[in-house]
């Protein structure tokens, strides 16, 4: 089957499945969930993909949520990554350009969670569409991932061998810009560490108190000068989830901290991890206290693909971004003037790019949607410095992933405005878009086995040197 033909049928099954795929997305929105209880939005998933003919297997390395559905038999096997987690504390009103909670303290899709996993499914549906009408031979398979955002549900899947086999790996992320994901990400564990020391009277009899909340705060100032000697591209978040209690007359007896350690390289981040231990070991040490770590999950930096970059560019540029009516913009324009801290896209997009390209970029500044396709840099460096699970998957496969515009301009992720426009045309048109773009490349990849060898060429090359290890160690489990 020639490409023209493989666009049209793309075009043809996401048309004729948006209705289904666009009340899908809402309902997940309208269901959010996080942190591997995600029931009702991977159960809306399965229910699409087993209407579709798909095979599921549940409850993939013990996780609830995490399930693969497979249609097809034999090689190339291509695969699709589907998200569908919330973010805790994001309720927000659909539409609404002011801060104004559904429900105080909920959760809610602030990262597009909704849309980016059954755009991905869509994507799916449309290459099996063409299998099973005989247009294209091989397999494909959708994974449903759960706990992006907190538990790196596809680090444990990539860990234990739940990606082997694949010969390509596909996915995307709304955004507020379209094009390739910009460069890498970083490599990150999640640690917590636990103090225990002696309760004591604080004035009576201090000298028989073993501080645990001294313990944390030595811990905290060990790394704040640690945060001088590791490489620039290190980040180190933390938060002290218990200091010990509210009294001030007593010596605390525990104290508790949660640490995010995360490396532009996966082969620094072991490293880093340890001298971040080290700190607290030398805080139990200094205090008289005992510390317990708790390795809570990790994920690697993403591996990119440049030979699948350039087919979703030219799949990008076939399928033609979304454009949009004066409402969505006035919508968009309200987010946007919502701001506090807007982004720098185009600033940051514009940063690889040669100057005659920079100059395209930047002139797009003051509009309210990026109804443009970023010009392709390709680049192991991180452009938005996040981490994502996606790249213990690209560890195992050649993979890549598209941003497309489903947010106001220069909107940040996690934020409410995120929440807010999730269930517009706007949002809908980046899913569909997203869609029919990697659905595209997926039908190509399957049919084309030159693009296919020289991407997983690629791969055995950015992989000889530095195999994949996963950040997680074989005896943790995800934190359900």
């Amino acid at each position: 089957m020639e490409s023209t033909r493989f666009e049209s049928a793309i075009r043809a099954s996401v048309d004729a499945h948006q209705a289904e795929y666009i009340a899908a997305s809402d309902a997940i929105w309208d269901h959010p969930e996080v942190n591997f209880h995600e029931d009702f939005s991977a159960a809306t998933l399965r229910a699409l993909l087993e209407e579709n003919g798909f095979a599921i297997t549940d409850s993939l390395d013990g996780m609830p949520n995490a399930f693969r559905a497979v249609y097809g038999s034999g090689k190339p096997v291509i695969a699709y990554l589907g998200e569908f987690d919330a973010l805790s504390a994001m309720s927000q009103k659909a539409g609404c350009a002011s801060r104004d909670p559904l429900c105080p303290g909920a959760p809610g899709h602030g990262c597009g969670h909704n849309l980016l996993g059954v755009g991905a499914l869509g994507a799916a549906i449309a290459v099996k569409e063409l299998i099973a009408g005989g247009g294209l031979a091989g397999t494909v398979v959708f994974y449903g991932c759960p706990a992006e955002e907190t538990g790196s549900a596809k680090a444990f899947l990539a860990r234990d061998g739940f990606f082997s086999g694949l010969d390509a790996i596909l996915t995307w992320h709304p955004w507020d810009y379209t094009g390739i994901w910009p460069g890498g990400s970083l490599a990150n564990v999640k640690m917590i560490f636990r103090f225990k020391g002696q309760s004591a009277h604080a004035a009576g009899s201090p000298h028989l108190g073993r501080s645990a909340l001294d313990a944390l705060e030595l811990m905290n100032v060990g790394v704040q000068f640690l945060r001088e000697h590791v490489p620039d591209d290190t980040r180190i978040h933390y938060a002290i989830t218990d200091a010990g209690g509210a009294s001030p007359n007593v010596v605390q007896s525990r104290a508790e901290a949660v640490y995010l350690v995360r490396s532009q390289r996966l082969e620094d981040l072991e490293g880093i991890k340890q001298r971040v231990i080290d700190c607290a070991r030398g805080a139990a040490i200094m205090t008289g206290t005992t510390m317990e770590m708790e390795f809570v999950k990790g994920c690697s930096n993403v591996l990119p693909n440049t030979t699948m970059e350039e087919l979703l560019v030219s799949c990008m540029h076939e399928i033609g971004v979304p454009q949009y009516d004066e409402q969505e913009l006035a919508l968009a324009k309200s987010l946007h003037d919502s701001l506090e801290s807007p982004e720098n896209t185009l600033v940051k997009i514009s940063r690889l790019a040669d100057s005659k390209t920079r100059g395209r970029v930047l002139a797009h500044q003051g509009e309210a949607m990026y109804a443009f396709v970023a010009p392709h840099c390709p680049t192991d460096t991180p452009i938005v410095t996040i981490s994502t699970d996606v790249g213990d998957a690209s560890w195992c496969a050649p993979t890549s992933q598209i941003s497309a515009a489903a947010w106001a301009a220069d909107t940040p992720a996690h934020s409410w405005q995120v929440v807010a426009i999730g269930k517009s045309s706007i949002a809908h048109k980046a899913m569909l878009f997203a869609s029919k773009v990697l659905g595209l490349a997926g039908a190509r990849l399957m049919a084309d086995g030159e693009t296919l060898r020289r991407a997983q060429a690629e791969f055995a090359g950015r992989t000889s040197a530095h195999p994949y290890v996963c950040p997680i160690p074989a005896d943790i489990r995800p934190s359900i």
